[in-house]
């Protein structure tokens, strides 16, 4: 439950990322409606975005607080209009609550079952996501680390997931094409394996930044380790972020060309690359986080 809200709070703070280059209240109001579009809907920044079911169930007076309120997007330095990732990461959310409540409704009922669901239920869903993701983590970190990590590791893998296909649904866009969302959940990871690092060896942790040799005759070179192991680790959440983003937007876009054309059975097989992409986009999210926290919490790193 700590992990859960650590990854809520966190990506409530960088959903509204964009409001770190807001201007001052009176220019941000002026600002953020001169360059929206007149029906606050079509325009992320100053680009186009795919239409979605958000520009409609989204009121129109949120938009408007969005852009009153967050002004300028730090990249682009364009009006904040765009509130899809948030809308349908709310939705992915609250999905996997309710799959979640009948899964343990499902497992309350026959709390001695050893043997897996026959059937294909929300109970068999999360067994064959938590196996899977549990094999993969066991590989890398061993089991003790694994069972410790696998709610991180887990909450993480099925909101991607969720959010990935969500994307294959006409009408909806996935939250994780927004590098607002990914950087949210990219930062818990960086923040967490940090933390685990420190609980796990103390300010000892601290010690492989400055390479092998910890000697005053070494200073020189501590500090070229110390400058490269910052930016290798700085370089960790923004690839995370960046990686998850192209290829779920670059997917979502090819299948949105395609099922333009409304010509029968040619999205198909983009549908299924589609498919491909998203588990394998929240696999290697999924590893890397883990091949992180391994790193720092491992004896012989230190």
């Amino acid at each position: 439950m700590k992990t859960l809200g650590l990854l809520t709070v966190a990506a409530l703070v960088l959903w509204a990322g964009p409001s770190l280059g807001s201007e001052g209240e009176s220019g941000t109001t002026r600002t953020a409606h001169e360059g929206a579009d007149p029906g606050h809907g079509g325009r992320h920044g100053g680009g186009e975005h795919h239409w979605s079911l958000a520009d409609y169930f989204v009121p129109v007076t949120v938009k408007e607080f969005v852009e009153v309120r967050f002004g300028r997007t730090v990249i682009e330095h364009a009006p904040v209009t765009d509130v899809h990732h948030i809308a349908f990461g709310v939705l992915v959310a609250a999905l996997v609550l309710v799959l979640l409540a009948l899964a343990v409704r499902r497992m309350r009922s026959d709390p001695d079952r050893l043997l897996p669901e026959r059937r294909f239920n929300p109970l068999a869903l999360f067994q064959v996501l938590a196996d899977a993701l549990l094999g993969l983590m066991e590989g890398i970190m061993g089991r003790e680390h694994a069972l410790k990590f696998l709610p991180l590791i887990g909450t993480l893998g099925t909101f991607i997931l969720f959010s990935n296909l969500l994307g294959l649904i006409p009408g909806f866009l996935p939250p994780t094409d927004n590098l607002n969302t990914n950087l949210a959940m990219a930062s818990c990871v960086f923040v967490l394996t940090h933390y685990y690092g420190v609980k796990a060896h103390g300010l000892k942790y601290f010690k492989h930044f400055f390479g092998p040799i910890l000697k005053w005759y070494a200073l020189p070179l501590m500090i070229l380790m110390f400058l490269i192991e910052m930016i290798s680790h700085v370089a960790r959440p923004v690839s995370l972020s960046v990686r998850l983003l192209g290829n779920i937007f670059g997917d979502h876009a090819v299948l949105t060309a395609f099922v333009a054309m409304a010509i029968p059975f040619v999205p198909v097989p983009f549908v299924l690359l589609g498919l491909l992409v998203s588990v394998v986009q929240t696999l290697v999210f999924c590893i890397l986080s883990t091949v992180y926290i391994s790193l720092a919490v491992a004896e012989e790193e230190h």
